[in-house]
């Protein structure tokens, strides 16, 4: 039996990368790699393995610019509107067209336009050429012996026209590195339909695949791996025959079956394992047979983290380029990030303007998260020595592309439900240049980030246990009529969701106080809590009283997800999410879902977007289909008073 893996060192991310780089060249690994010469047509993001100067001038010979006719400047001299100058082909001038070389003799173009045809091959002009007009001299582009691309630079197309005109059937180029992924787990399948208790859909190496492509190399994804010592080891060894770079996707950590350090270590020789990042920490970096190898954690995020950290400066490296930096932006941070000090730690953010103010609205966080990833624009590094970051406090976001659209963004913090989803795809439909992005905070947390000018707007659905009112004692507790509005959303049906068949024979909500049922609840401050509260209260029962009340999800279909995966016998949420995960529903309350819309938002593109799929028939049929909503009403103004 293999001894449990401990790391060897929890390396600072700065240092991490250098330990790597320097085992490599300890261990003969080419970087770059050996240069291959490629036809120039196909070359395009390939990078030069040398500096590239023009072996033949372009053009090659002085030529036209124009249609017309070729002329001595000199024979033209004196030309002017009262005292034209007549020019005979064949004698004064030559007809020429764009592109022809320039006949000896000659050294002026006019233009077919600025000619007069007399007949019997006679032209007039009422103006003199200038010397060399309407003509490309030789070499007017490209100079013979001149540096057309220097070394590691990356082809575009506009290289390829170039390179060819300078000579260039043939390119010396760092080649594609060959990057084989091997996919490790017991736990694995590639076919939903095998999905069962204990196994887990495959992805990870399709997600690195198509990383190290959009990176400007080749990967090759090997076949799924079982968690056997003996069989990861044939397969890194083949791989390191044929790849310039080897991935091993999981068994990085300290498990029982996770081999991927001994397995390096038994081939060549390991850097680091373990970098103080999170998430991402379980890094293995080594060097193998004269190839750098690095075996990634199996969580989504900490897959692509290490992924970008590590593997893509390595891709770099290999191909002769420098690091390309992100595009960065500074924004004010939405909500507090807490952080344990010691690590690097990366957040991810959706980014939106509000009132002139770039907002980064964190997302929810962990390694398994990979909507995380889906959903945002970027990340926020909280650096190892902070133990987090403020809010409000001015971040620096390292975005995922270059051209996030910061402007066109909706941001809707606050309460969660299905519909915002639905919302989402209608708004892109009616404006492709808008999108709505949501953070799921609570209700209370929706109204507080529309009084600080953090959301243009806030899903909200709070009863006042006082007026039995929805929404407006609260939102006027917080903003004035002159900071925002409230539109109805629709009606929706809240209730107790628990298993088919109501294995626990749960009947309402004095059921929730039985000591044999495990209940799982909303966060604070989300409406669902605050009508749990309120219904608890009704029935005499202190919270205390209910299993699981501690145990927080922040949406709906968690909720339900804990409840269909046996973690819960029963959570407090609309009938949809129920739906969705075929969960027995029994109704509680019927409630209204409103949306709290800043004031300085009304009457810009997004709300004008906004305000018309809230009318749409569609829309309303869409999220009505999915169970328990009334959307009649949807688009309406609430009057706050």
């Amino acid at each position: 039996m293999m001894e449990r893996n401990i790391y060897l060192d929890n390396v600072e991310l700065s240092e991490a990368m250098e330990r790597w780089l320097a085992l490599c060249r300890a261990e003969g690994v080419r970087m770059p790699l050996e240069p291959v010469r490629v036809a120039t047509s196909d070359t395009l993001g390939m990078v030069t393995a040398e500096p590239l100067f023009a072996r033949q001038s372009s053009p090659p010979f002085h030529s036209s610019a124009m249609d017309g006719v070729a002329v001595r400047a000199e024979a033209t001299y004196g030309a002017t509107e009262a005292s034209p100058v007549t020019l005979r082909l064949g004698v004064d001038i030559e007809l020429i067209d764009t592109g022809e070389p320039l006949p000896g003799g000659f050294d002026a173009v006019i233009m077919v336009e600025e000619l007069n045809e007399l007949g019997g091959g006679a032209y007039e002009i009422t103006k003199p050429a200038a010397p060399w007009q309407h003509v490309r001299p030789l070499g007017e582009d490209i100079v013979q012996t001149e540096l057309v691309l220097p070394a590691g630079h990356r082809i575009r197309p506009v290289d390829i026209g170039a390179l060819l005109n300078a000579g260039f059937v043939e390119v010396p180029v760092r080649p594609w590195p060959k990057v084989a992924i091997i996919p490790t787990g017991t736990e694995l399948v590639e076919d939903p339909e095998l999905l069962a208790p204990g196994k887990v859909m495959e992805s990870n190496s399709r997600t690195l695949s198509a990383f190290v492509r959009e990176a400007g190399a080749e990967p090759v994804r090997l076949d799924l791996v079982p968690d056997d010592y003996g069989t990861i080891k044939r397969s890194l060894a083949g791989a390191l025959d044929s790849a310039d770079v080897v991935v091993v996707n999981a068994g990085t950590s300290a498990g029982r079956e996770d081999f991927t350090r001994s397995i390096v270590e038994e081939l060549g020789r390991v850097a680091v394992h373990g970098v103080a990042m999170r998430p991402g920490k379980p890094v293995v970096l080594g060097a193998a047979r004269g190839k750098p190898v690095i075996g990634l954690p199996g969580f989504p995020v900490a897959n692509y983290r290490g992924a970008e950290e590590f593997l893509a400066p390595m891709l770099m490296e290999l191909v002769g380029l420098p690091g390309r930096p992100a595009s960065r932006i500074e924004a004010r941070l939405a909500r507090k990030i807490f952080s344990a000090p010691g690590f690097d730690e990366f957040v991810q953010v959706k980014v939106g303007r509000v009132e002139g103010e770039v907002v980064a609205v964190p997302l929810p966080r962990g390694s398994g998260v990979s909507m995380s990833l889906v959903r945002s624009d970027g990340v926020v590094r909280v650096p190892a020595r902070s133990e987090g970051v403020g809010r409000w406090e001015s971040v620096e976001v390292l975005l995922h592309d270059r051209d996030v659209n910061i402007d066109g963004t909706i941001l809707a913090v606050g309460s969660h439900d299905v519909s915002l989803d639905l919302l989402a795809g209608r708004i892109r439909l009616e404006d492709p240049e808008l999108s709505l992005a949501s953070a799921n905070v609570g209700s209370m947390g929706g109204i507080l980030a529309v009084k600080q000018r953090q959301a243009h707007i806030a899903g909200t659905h709070l009863l006042d246990p006082e007026t039995g009112a929805f929404n407006v004692p609260y939102v006027l507790r917080q903003l004035s009529r002159e900071e925002a509005v409230l539109i109805t959303l629709g009606l929706r049906s809240q209730g107790l969701m628990v298993r088919p068949g109501n294995p626990m024979g749960i009947a309402g909500i004095a059921d929730l106080a039985r000591p044999d049922v495990l209940f799982v609840n909303r966060q604070k401050g989300s409406g669902t809590r605050l009508l749990l509260d309120y219904r608890l209260k009704e029935e005499g029962l202190d919270p205390g009283a209910v299993r699981g009340y501690d145990r927080e999800m922040f949406t709906h279909t968690a909720v339900a997800a804990a409840v269909a995966g046996g973690t819960a016998d029963v959570g407090l949420g609309v009938l949809a999410a129920a739906t969705a995960l075929k969960l027995d529903f029994i109704p509680v309350a019927s409630e209204r879902y409103d949306l709290l819309v800043l004031r300085s938002f009304v009457g810009t593109r997004g709300h004008e977007a906004l305000v018309r799929v809230l009318a749409d028939p569609d829309y309303r049929r869409e999220v009505e289909e999915l169970g328990g909503y009334d959307l009649s009403s949807s688009g309406e103004e609430v009057p706050l008073g």
